[in-house]
């Protein structure tokens, strides 16, 4: 297993004692300690730079074995936020209480520097037994529509790759789960598979009711009685929520064609900008007051700062199972340039990224000493050994 010590501020209690849970999870699947390093193009032995191969989970005897048991998971996969990718991901199998039946849909640009196979030989390289595919989402289906925002990054065509999942996935798959790719979970990704979505709702999050839902548009929107009614005919008054963290119910988005809906508000915003934020809005118009709430704890976002400064923030009161580095700031940026806020430190036991050989060779060291020490169980044979099936990678067109 990956470890990097939390070099933790004392005065941070609560802190603290959130990192021994990271550290010392209650629930654990079977793992075992590899020491490779694999670099971009999925080899081994890069002396400058690469990616750790992570422990191998495996699920216990009683995980269930059907394919109706998988819980699937859609992020996107490039190489400006593979980083963050691979460390949600290491984080989602490190506390599934059956991780080999947990199956990731990345979906990568077009025009990557890394090329579709190139991702799919990293990620096999990382991850050996992952049961993953890979879909390429064409710039072109959603370029007329995206307008300029307040952040650059909002802008990317892959950004908006949620709004496509229904086309994107195969029609098999009514149920998905969408990450942003600057998130960790600390809890069993199982329980929010598990989330009903009641009635005629289409997705699950978080709700934010305290956070002010006007500022999301302009004036001109909420000027506009014709556009600003649009709320008015939902079950409940609208409030924000993120759209980083998403349980999906694919067969009723395919079945009212919310693609279409969000498309609208896209081609609207093009002509008549009615609001600042990227892929956001355009959710909170068609899904807003109707959305099934999700725990908060699920949701802690906003440790990225805002979308100008990348503030340092603290965790929102209550439990936390998901955290999420939403907004300009960035962990991985910040530890590398030695300017770390203090919750950044909890994302760095998922990081898999080795910056050179002493860093691996630490690495590798502290895991064996903690695999002594009997902190973690090691490989078994009693668990399942089959390998997971890894799939290839797919074009999406219209």
């Amino acid at each position: 297993m990956v470890l990097v010590h939390l070099r933790l501020r004392p005065y941070v209690v609560f802190l603290s004692l959130f990192s021994f849970l990271v550290l010392f999870p209650l629930c654990f699947s079977i793992r075992s300690f590899p020491t490779r390093v694999v670099d971009f193009d999925g080899g081994d032995g890069s002396e400058l730079g690469g990616f750790s191969e992570a422990p191998d989970y495996r699920n216990d005897v009683h995980c269930p074995t059907s394919p109706s048991a998988f819980v699937h998971i859609a992020m996107t996969l490039d190489s400006e936020y593979l980083r963050g990718t691979i460390a949600a991901v290491h984080s989602v199998l490190k506390h599934a209480s059956c991780p080999e039946n947990v199956f990731f849909h990345f979906i990568t640009a077009e025009f990557d520097t890394l090329t579709p196979l190139q991702l799919t030989q990293l990620v096999r390289s990382i991850f050996p037994s992952l049961s993953f595919q890979i879909y390429i989402f064409k710039n072109d289906v959603v370029a007329d529509l995206i307008s300029s925002s307040i952040r650059q990054a909002l802008e990317n065509p892959l950004n908006y790759a949620r709004n496509y999942l229904g086309d994107i996935l195969n029609s098999s798959i009514t149920r998905v789960i969408y990450l942003d790719s600057d998130v960790i979970l600390v809890d069993d990704i199982h329980k929010l598979w598990n989330t009903s979505i009641t009635g005629s709702k289409v997705l699950g999050a978080p709700e934010y009711c305290h956070a002010n839902f006007t500022k999301y548009f302009t004036n001109q929107f909420w000027s506009d009685p014709v556009l600003s009614g649009v709320f008015q005919n939902r079950p409940k008054t609208p409030c924000y929520f993120n759209t980083g963290v998403m349980v999906m119910d694919l067969q009723k988005w395919r079945e009212g064609n919310y693609r279409k809906r969000i498309e609208f508000w896209m081609e609207l915003q093009k002509r008549r900008r009615i609001y600042e934020l990227g892929s956001l809005p355009s959710f909170l118009l068609v899904f807003g007051g109707d959305i099934e709430p999700i725990d908060h704890r699920w949701n802690q976002h906003g440790l990225g700062g805002d979308n100008v400064k990348g503030s340092c923030r603290t965790l929102h009161p209550g439990p936390v199972s998901l955290l999420h580095w939403s907004g300009k700031g960035k962990p991985w940026v910040r530890l590398d340039v030695k300017k770390p806020c203090p919750l950044d430190h909890l994302w760095k036991p998922y990081d898999l990224f080795i910056q050179s050989r002493f860093d691996h060779h630490n690495r590798v060291i502290k895991n064996q000493h903690q695999q002594q020490a009997g902190l973690f169980p090691s490989h078994s044979s009693s668990s399942s050994s089959s390998s997971s099936t890894l799939m290839g990678y797919s074009s999406f067109l219209f």
